[in-house]
């Protein structure tokens, strides 16, 4: 609310300055003549023509482009500046002629020049307010116009981050239930095999979900965060491998911690150990997580594409590749690239990313 403050007494000061210099501009205007004593009625209409500006730009301003240049009625609206500023120069000429302006200004430029002299300054003055009178109009319009763009851009803009919040949350919520469940599967198997590897299964899966559920609560994780989750998923899923599978990851030595979105790097393993795992048939899993540079991450993951059904080992739902790549686009939009080889000549299936963090 602090921040707010400021702002709303900008805007009027502004508006202040603007008018004070605007004033001096047109209010105090006067023939660049020394010995020339402007009449008494010359300063009252310059008054009242500036109050007539001042109000013709917030008329301008606070109606006819709202209600008529903002509502698709552009001819009504041409109408309104054209009618506006015939009144106003009307109301010059009648202000001129009720004042008897234009002897008293010659008058003036006569005692001023010391003989006799016509001046015709009912032409200049009308011609004068014309000109102040189209800028007026035109410096509202465009001012208001500006100023409704800029609103609308950052309505659409708010709307824009809500909408990104939201679809995340989604998408996190479809992420987070769907490893939970899987992996209590997993387990629910091995207690029929080993209990000892089942209670240190429980253990790890409850480090796990409290990653999940309180460490990433704030929307980002520090990567050598997210490399441990990694490392207790791919050792959790080996425990119901045997020696038919094969199961490399290479992580980067030192890591060098950078915030990242939580489990953005998972499903690109349930994938791989969804399709790359089968029951009778020998097969590879290579993960490699890689730190080129601070501010880059690389994960390479590739998998033994297999001509009987795989066994459902990470049991996808198969939501996972497509939510990651949206996450990607919403979270790092224009940062990442995506390489997808669905048959490599190695007869493997490859995935590719490179996530620039800025």
């Amino acid at each position: 609310m602090a921040d707010l403050t400021p702002r709303r007494y900008l805007t009027p000061l502004i508006h202040v300055l603007v008018w004070g210099l605007f004033g001096l501009t047109f209010l105090l205007f006067q023939p660049l003549t020394g010995r020339l004593v402007m009449p008494p009625q010359f300063w009252l209409k310059q008054g009242l023509m500036f109050t007539v500006w001042v109000t013709t730009f917030y008329l301008t301003a606070r109606v006819s482009v709202p209600r008529l240049l903002f509502q698709g009625r552009t001819e009504w609206f041409v109408l309104a500046l054209v009618g506006t500023t015939v009144a106003v120069v009307l109301f010059s000429k009648f202000l001129e002629m009720s004042l008897n302006l234009p002897v008293l200004m010659d008058k003036a430029f006569e005692a001023a020049a010391g003989r006799p002299r016509l001046v015709r300054t009912g032409v200049r003055f009308d011609s004068m307010g014309l000109l102040t009178t189209m800028f007026v109009l035109g410096i509202s319009t465009s001012i208001t116009v500006v100023q409704k763009w800029q609103k609308d851009a950052q309505i659409r803009q708010t709307l824009e981050q809500q909408r990104v919040s939201s679809e995340l949350l989604v998408l996190k919520a479809q992420i987070n239930p769907h490893f939970f469940f899987n992996t209590l599967n997993n387990i629910y198997a091995l207690t029929l095999l080993d209990g000892e590897q089942a209670r240190s299964a429980i253990h790890r899966l409850s480090r796990m979900m409290r990653y999940v559920l309180y460490d990433t609560a704030g929307g980002h994780t520090l990567l050598s965060q997210e490399i441990a989750f990694v490392q207790d998923y791919i050792t959790l899923m080996q425990l119901r491998l045997d020696e038919r599978v094969t199961v490399t990851f290479e992580r980067p030595e030192p890591v060098r911690d950078v915030p990242v979105a939580p489990m953005l790097l998972l499903p690109f393993l349930e994938n791989a150990f969804k399709h790359g795992v089968a029951a009778t048939e020998a097969s590879r899993i290579f993960i490699a997580l890689r730190q080129p540079a601070p501010d880059v991450v690389e994960l390479e993951v590739r998998n033994t594409r297999l001509a009987l059904p795989s066994t459902d080992l990470a049991g996808s739902n198969g939501i996972g590749l497509a939510n990651t790549r949206r996450r990607l686009d919403l979270l790092y939009p224009g940062q990442f690239s995506l390489l997808v080889e669905d048959h490599t000549p190695a007869n493997e299936f490859r995935v590719h990313l490179t996530l620039h963090i800025a």
